[in-house]
């Protein structure tokens, strides 16, 4: 296949793009920095130049490829709810460059809008959300649309994905970590958050693009929920830092945009990807790589 890829340098994208290389597909990769369209062409991808903005480039884009792997998102959270509007009116651009054809729309989106069932894990066949109780839910909202219009358009829910640079979530938590002096968690920090390695999230979206199965539901977690104190605790050794419990009255002043996450208990299976798909992760756990945390200068 030639594989259209939005965030193709990103974290996951790059590591997206050298699975679908390796297993011998083509790959178009979106870019906007010159610098970085060094590194995919090294890859051995194909460069498209622009950005999210860039409406008839990305319709271009996905015209001239077999398939669509969207990544691309703006991981700035202190407009969380901006971004995911904006993902909304890029899903719906792509998909109107593939309406009415078999090649497939893998869209991306978030774990956390299928914790519907209390007490239980997000399971991929969950209810979910609507975007006006959680953003991220838009993008969910935009591939229903897609299908509506028929187009082949599936779904990678994430958990917080991770190596020893980045970890979703927990990477922006960390420089807040610094910056305050102390690894915060909310009461006795038992609620979890699911995760998977960069390798293991990346071979996913390979065999979904590959099943290309209309409107289907995909969890790429491999750890169903790793302890926010444990994560926390993690860290302080790593950087040297006290750990302590907050209140959930203090989570607010403390976590700030992070607060809506910080305290809430969002285990997520992933039994229904890996029997569909035959998907078995094999990359290292979250807490093992918070070890090996390559510390950022200050």
């Amino acid at each position: 296949m030639r594989v259209f890829v939005t965030g193709a340098t990103g974290n996951v994208g790059s590591n997206v793009v050298r699975e679908l290389i390796a297993a011998g597909h083509q790959v178009l990769g979106l870019c906007r920095s010159q610098e970085k369209a060094a590194a995919l062409a090294a890859a051995g991808a194909d460069v498209l130049h622009g950005t999210l903005e860039d409406m008839e480039i990305l319709k271009g884009g996905a015209s001239q490829s077999d398939g669509v792997i969207h990544l691309a998102f703006n991981h700035d959270f202190s407009r969380f709810a901006a971004n995911c509007e904006d993902d909304r009116r890029v899903i719906a651009t792509l998909a109107s460059a593939l309406a009415g054809s078999a090649r497939p729309l893998v869209i991306t989106s978030g774990t956390p809008i299928a914790n519907t069932v209390p007490g239980e894990p997000a399971r991929e066949d969950n209810a979910t959300v609507g975007s006006d109780t959680h953003p991220r839910a838009a993008s969910e909202e935009a591939a229903t649309l897609a299908g509506e219009i028929g187009v082949n358009v599936s779904v990678v829910r994430l958990p917080q994905v991770h190596d020893p640079v980045s970890q979703g979530l927990i990477t922006p938590l960390i420089h807040m970590y610094r910056e305050k002096g102390v690894c915060a968690y909310v009461g006795d920090g038992r609620n979890r958050w699911p995760a998977a390695h960069f390798s293991d999230v990346a071979r996913l979206y390979r065999l979904v693009v590959e099943r290309a199965e209309p409107n289907a539901k995909y969890h790429a977690v491999a750890e169903e929920g790793v302890a926010m104190r444990d994560i926390a605790e993690v860290i302080g050794r790593r950087l040297n830092l006290p750990v302590k419990s907050i209140g959930k009255e203090e989570a607010g002043q403390y976590f700030g945009w992070l607060a809506m996450f910080a305290g809430h208990d969002m285990p997520a299976s992933s039994a229904q990807t890996r029997q569909k798909l035959g998907w078995n992760p094999t990359g290292p756990t979250l807490l093992a790589d918070l070890a090996e945390l390559q510390v950022p200068e200050a």
